[in-house]
């Protein structure tokens, strides 16, 4: 691969940036995630709730971390402010947890995701459909063509920013026209005066729901106090996990223009309009579908959003709203969906890969942008981990895992404002986080009590990521042995 480009193009302009925030976010997650929130919470009231304050920390969030991408608007985003906040051991711990399992794992779910409802119109693609059966692994034609959408969305963007970002707009734009054209539809065709009074009648009553794995006896316990509290942190592991991504267009920091002003706004609009959906979409899963259900209900009515066939509410709503060609319809919206989010993660990502070879912490060709001004081994090498991913299956389950380890760098990213503002006091700072010390504050204090939350009742979500990103201190001194360092003037003019 040729290496005659000497630096990133600033191709990606505020459109474009708020397409790859919004695109980057909206995933599959918004289509499947409610069913767990129902069982964790049990009440349209709590069910809303718990989108409401993802939506409250994921603005506040981007409202505080606003001000690191103005003070260093440079390729790598998170990476860069953790280590001038932190030093480069915790910069290196947050990009080997970004690369082994955050963004490679989530490229592997989104693809798989896209594969599967890809099977909805398209049969032969079937987890059911086995092309080579070699014992521990099944390559099936999911996985075939999970990893073909990889690869596809890697060679655009080999070409350069502008091909990703133009793919980024088509997708972006039609699934958020799509959205807003499914919450019309939904209002005008799909509202059920029964279902309306049904959830919205007892708001509050809060109700976790168990089922027994041998006898599918249902359990239903009211929940209050400190015990909802609990119920609503860890009903937002999964809308957290479908609200995340708004923070990647830092990562691409050098190919922005006036990125000063462009990354902070794409983060505020970008955010603010998927909250806005995603809590509309709940409003209308609640008009057509009756919160609570029957795990062995024989139909979308019957099993409700709690137990949804495969948690899958986004086509439990197209059945009853018109069978089969409505549930076509929001297979084909779906894979926009994901295919829109696989090509925000995967443009991104490889932007902090670049920054941590920058400062010999990586694989030195990682350092290095192709002829078109991309990193494009790192693209090359994440295409590839992604891809193992995809085979080994195990991706969901590294992405549990992680869930622990993603809060707790926000919070120490967003901490690094406090630690900035004392170390650096005359950086030109175009844009200064909103409401501080509160807003940032506010941000932290909620991140932490999930945090907590997990530690205590969801020790599988939590000491797994911890293990992880510890594994990642003996790497870090083996890469910083093995990797001469490459130095760039301009990386170290902070």
């Amino acid at each position: 691969m040729s290496q005659t480009s000497t630096g990133f193009k600033r191709e990606i302009k505020l459109f474009d940036a708020i397409m790859l925030v919004a695109g980057s976010m909206i995933g599959s997650g918004i289509f499947i995630v409610s069913a767990d929130i129902g069982r964790s919470v049990g009440s349209s009231g709590y069910l809303l709730l718990v989108w409401g304050l993802t939506g409250l920390m994921t603005i506040a969030g981007a409202l505080s971390y606003g001000e690191l991408t103005s003070l260093m608007p440079r390729a790598g985003g998170q990476y860069v402010y953790l280590r001038e906040s932190y030093g480069k051991l915790t910069a290196f711990l947050y990009g080997w947890t970004l690369f082994l399992v955050i963004q490679s794992g989530t490229i592997a779910a989104v693809a798989v995701a896209f594969a599967r409802f890809t099977g909805v119109l398209v049969p032969w693609f079937s987890e059911e459909n086995v092309l080579l059966d070699l014992g521990v692994i099944k390559f099936t034609t999911v996985q075939l063509l999970a990893i073909g959408s990889i690869v596809l969305l890697t060679i655009i963007n080999q070409q350069g920013v502008k091909n990703g970002t133009w793919i980024q707009n088509i997708f972006g734009s039609t699934k958020i026209i799509a959205l807003f054209a499914l919450l019309g539809f939904g209002l005008l065709l799909g509202t059920n005066a029964e279902m309306i009074a049904l959830n919205f009648s007892n708001l509050w009553d809060a109700q976790s729901v168990s089922v027994d794995a041998e006898s599918g006896a249902i359990t239903r316990t009211t929940l209050s106090g400190w015990a909802l509290m609990v119920g609503i942190g860890t009903a937002m592991i999964g809308s957290l996990f479908s609200s995340d991504a708004w923070n990647n267009i830092g990562f691409s920091g050098d190919e922005i223009v006036n990125p000063k002003r462009t990354i902070v706004m794409s983060m505020v609009i970008g955010t603010a309009l998927v909250t806005i959906l995603y809590i509309l979409i709940n409003v209308v899963y609640l008009t057509i579908l009756p919160l609570q259900g029957d795990p062995a209900g024989t139909d979308a009515l019957s099993r409700g959003i709690q137990f949804a066939s495969n948690d899958r509410i986004g086509t439990a709503v197209a059945e009853v709203m018109g069978g089969a060609i409505a549930t076509g319809g929001i297979a084909i919206l779906i894979m926009i969906s994901t295919f829109g989010c696989n090509n925000g993660v995967i443009l991104s990502a490889p932007r902090v890969y670049y920054a941590m070879a920058k400062d010999g912490l990586f694989f030195p060709n990682m350092a290095r942008l192709n002829k078109n001004g991309v990193p494009g081994a790192a693209l090359t090498i994440q295409c590839v981990w992604a891809s193992l991913l995809c085979l080994s299956g195990q991706y969901s389950d590294l992405l549990d895992y992680v869930i622990f380890a993603v809060l707790l760098f926000y919070i120490l990213t967003i901490g690094g404002i406090f630690i900035l503002r004392r170390t650096m006091p005359d950086a030109p700072r175009p844009y200064k986080a909103v409401g501080y010390p509160f807003i940032p504050a506010l941000y932290m204090t909620m991140a932490s009590f999930i945090c907590l939350i997990l530690l205590i009742y969801k020790p599988n979500y939590s000491w797994p990521g911890l293990i992880i990103v510890g594994i990642g201190v003996p790497v870090y001194y083996f890469f910083g042995k093995q990797f001469r360092k490459i130095q760039d003037p301009e990386e170290q003019e902070l």
